[in-house]
């Protein structure tokens, strides 16, 4: 097999132009990192465009596995990865089409959510309370490197609608948003949860007011300690368990 060690090379220059949005855009690809990741997204049936493993990592992606990769030098590594340390095993893949509306289901709408380790947590919380729809309104991109590190590889198991506010609310059929707000909303145990999507917003201005307005229904999470508010993922995680409860 043979080894790319140099950092010139023109197939590690596209691989380091995924860590932009703009290299994202035009190439239609998304890059996972670490050996889990990656072995989350094949699982999954995502198949990779590329394959980079270090003969260090060679025998821990074989037996997870994964074949069919391309040796690099861990400099060539170090090039292409967006951690200090990197795993020494990288993968690309296509960015999925927005799947259709009549497919979703209940789960979470990211409101201008602009924190990739938040909007990687909430995704990952999704997956593994069994919802399936995951919109994202505006806020960071769900495919660049530090989201896809923060869900550890679960937004493979969840269908991802990237729209406007706008068409959310065009395309959302019969399913009910709730809106995630600080004060004056419906306890959990009071609402209805069935058909419904879950709206968390922005971390710090939390949801636009005419926003919140359209929403069906608007649920606040009871703070006995009478903090001012939670961390956006830390609502959207607790929110989620509690609809999880109800419905599974």
């Amino acid at each position: 097999m043979t080894l790319i060690s140099s950092r010139q090379n023109p197939a590690i220059k596209a691989v380091c132009a995924l860590h932009n949005a703009k290299g994202r855009l035009e190439q239609q690809c998304f890059i996972a990192q670490g050996l889990r990741t990656v072995a989350t997204f094949l699982h999954h049936a995502f198949v990779p465009e590329a394959l980079y493993v270090t003969p260090e990592m060679q025998q821990a992606a074989q037996q997870e596995g994964i074949n069919n990769f391309q040796l690099v030098t861990s400099d060539v590594m170090q090039k292409m990865s967006t951690t200090e340390t990197p795993s020494g095993i990288l993968a690309v893949f296509k960015i999925p089409k927005t799947p259709p509306s009549s497919t979703i289901r209940s789960g979470l709408v990211l409101a201008q959510i602009s924190d990739p380790g938040n909007m990687g947590t909430l995704i990952r919380t999704c997956a593994a309370m069994g919802f399936k729809t995951v919109v994202i309104v505006e806020g960071c991109d769900p495919w660049s490197p530090k989201v896809i590190q923060a869900s550890a590889g679960t937004i493979a198991l969840v269908n991802i609608f990237s729209w406007n506010w706008q068409e959310l609310v065009a395309n959302k059929g019969n399913t009910k948003l709730c809106a995630l707000v600080v004060s004056s909303g419906k306890k959990p145990e009071e609402l209805d949860l069935h058909n419904s999507l879950l709206v968390v917003g922005n971390e710090a201005q939390g949801l636009p007011q005419e926003w919140a307005e359209q929403c069906e229904q608007k649920m606040t999470i009871p703070m006995p300690g009478n903090t001012e508010s939670l961390n956006a993922a830390v609502a959207g995680s607790i929110a989620l368990y509690l609809a999880a409860l109800k419905l599974h």
